[in-house]
């Protein structure tokens, strides 16, 4: 007969070898990654709109790796707000790269789950629950203080 103790430690061994399986997201925080990483990565993109270019490097989080999974795009970049462009994605990205943060800064790249879409930010915002970032632009934000909606270019570089 099987002490209770060694059923208990196969069930705990069990269940966690299950919960890996179908969490996989959740493991990974385990290991030291952090789902909403702010840490930029050698990806980079370009962004090109009105005979500008912009580029940024993407961080280390689900959110950035599913947005990077659907390039090259092409799309419309439009105002929003005093503070910001947007532009609308084919379709939604994972939110498993969610997660508070308060270092807010323009040019910020970030996507905005709620309505499926990127915000590039050129001026001070707040942390709003739904709001991902995604990277950060390189080079300066300048380009996105031009006004007026363009036709929109992302693409690796």
């Amino acid at each position: 007969m099987v002490s209770n103790s060694k059923t208990l430690s196969r069930r705990t061994v069990l269940g966690s070898m299950i919960a890996t399986a179908a969490f996989p997201v959740l493991a990974q925080t385990r290991q030291g990654h952090d789902p909403a990483s702010q840490e930029p990565t050698k990806m980079k993109i370009r962004m090109i709109f009105g005979g500008q270019t912009m580029t940024a490097a993407l961080y280390d989080n689900a959110s950035a790796r599913d947005f990077a999974s659907m390039l090259p795009l092409d799309a419309k970049i439009e105002d929003y707000s005093t503070n910001e462009k947007i532009t609308y994605l084919p379709r939604k990205l994972t939110e498993a790269g969610s997660g508070s943060f308060n270092n807010e800064r323009p040019g910020d790249l970030c996507y905005f789950a709620p309505w499926g879409n990127l915000a590039l930010f050129h001026s001070s915002y707040r942390y709003s629950t739904g709001l991902i970032r995604l990277g950060r632009f390189d080079d300066g934000f300048e380009p996105l203080l031009t006004r007026g909606e363009f036709p929109l270019r992302i693409e690796r570089v």
